[in-house]
């Protein structure tokens, strides 16, 4: 892929990630892609469960699902108190001081409150509770607050209660580029659904009824891959995620795309398998394959419950999961092309 290619998917992602997204609070993310899919020349609708979703009909009979979870992770609003500092608790797989202390946004159901992400002065002795946190335990979140320097008033006037989210501050995510690599917040999984889009835009005419379909709520529990897997007849459902880079894993950084045989959840389909590793042969670019634990994916949950009978997860590696992430922009290229030549036998 030239330069100029991994321009336009950079931008892409940058356009993605600075959408706010938190699961079950992802208006702001779901409008643009709505617009998006119709500027693409696509129909695209959300159905009841959020999932925002596009289908490309094919020459045969049959229907494959492809999916790319569009929330974040984040934190929920538990409290807060006349001195305007709010509780949060954890939504997703998030931990506070993988965010460390910075600007994030409480998206009020009328105003969105930005404030501070804080953990209590350093300069402190064992009579501050906070101490302990310096040397002896991990951070919590029950040991963080959001410093707004708001009145009750003025967090209630802006819809800030119970059950906000919380993400990072905007302006904190915009991402960064390293060479050939991307580094940013929530590439889990904003630069899978830029594949997505790519599909749209290059996908006519499959072989089978093709639904691209940008998940809800994958974060708590997969919930949008599976109404909408129950809703559909799907002859099989291809995840698209990150896959983590660890010492304990065979996977390797660069431009290699990532296949799994299995997850925390299970095992994926080997026939499936065997057909996206011919799609990727059939266009010389490498595939790593890999079994993983502390992970799922839509494809996995979905297979799991009996939704679908064949599932995949394809995804690209990725630093810092869950974190500051950083993927090459190559592997995430490579997705696009080897589904593109699975679903058209190209």
């Amino acid at each position: 892929m030239d330069s100029m290619s991994y321009e336009r998917l950079f931008a892409q992602i940058e356009d993605l990630v600075l959408r706010h997204s938190p699961s079950g609070a992802e208006q702001e993310i779901d409008g643009w892609l709505l617009e998006r899919f119709t500027a693409l020349g696509q129909t695209a609708w959300q159905d009841a469960a959020g999932n925002i979703v596009v289908k490309v009909r094919g020459k045969n009979p049959g229907a494959i699902a492809i999916t790319a979870h569009k929330d974040e992770i984040g934190a929920i609003v538990k409290a807060s108190n006349s001195q305007g500092q709010v509780e949060v608790r954890k939504l997703g797989g998030a931990f506070p001081w993988v965010y460390g202390e910075g600007v994030v946004d409480l998206l009020g159901d009328h105003a969105c409150i930005s404030g501070i992400l804080s953990f209590g002065s350093r300069h402190v002795s064992h009579e501050s509770p906070q101490k302990v946190q310096q040397d002896q335990a991990p951070l919590q979140w029950q040991h963080a607050w959001v410093e707004t320097k708001c009145t009750q008033k003025e967090l209630e006037a802006a819809g800030v209660r119970p059950g906000t989210r919380m993400v990072v501050g905007k302006h904190r995510k915009r991402p960064f580029r390293l060479k050939d690599y991307i580094a940013s917040y929530t590439l889990d999984n904003k630069a899978s659904v830029a594949i997505l889009l790519a599909l749209a835009q290059k996908l006519h005419k499959p072989l089978v009824d093709v639904y691209l379909v940008a998940s809800a709520k994958e974060e708590v529990g997969a919930i949008g891959a599976l109404y909408f897997s129950r809703c559909h007849s799907l002859d099989a459902l291809i995840a698209l995620e990150i896959c983590p880079l660890a010492p304990e894993y065979s996977i390797k950084e660069g431009t290699a795309p990532v296949l799994l045989s299995q997850d925390g959840y299970g095992l994926y389909d080997e026939g499936l398998n065997r057909l996206i590793r011919q799609a990727a042969a059939r266009r010389k670019i490498p595939l790593q394959l890999a079994v993983i634990s502390g992970f799922g994916s839509d494809g996995s949950i979905a297979m799991k419950y009996g939704h679908v009978p064949r599932a995949a997860c394809l995804g690209f590696p990725t630093q810092n999961t869950h974190g500051y992430e950083i993927a090459h922009l190559g592997a995430i290229a490579h997705c696009i092309k080897i589904l593109y030549a699975y679903c058209t036998s190209d």
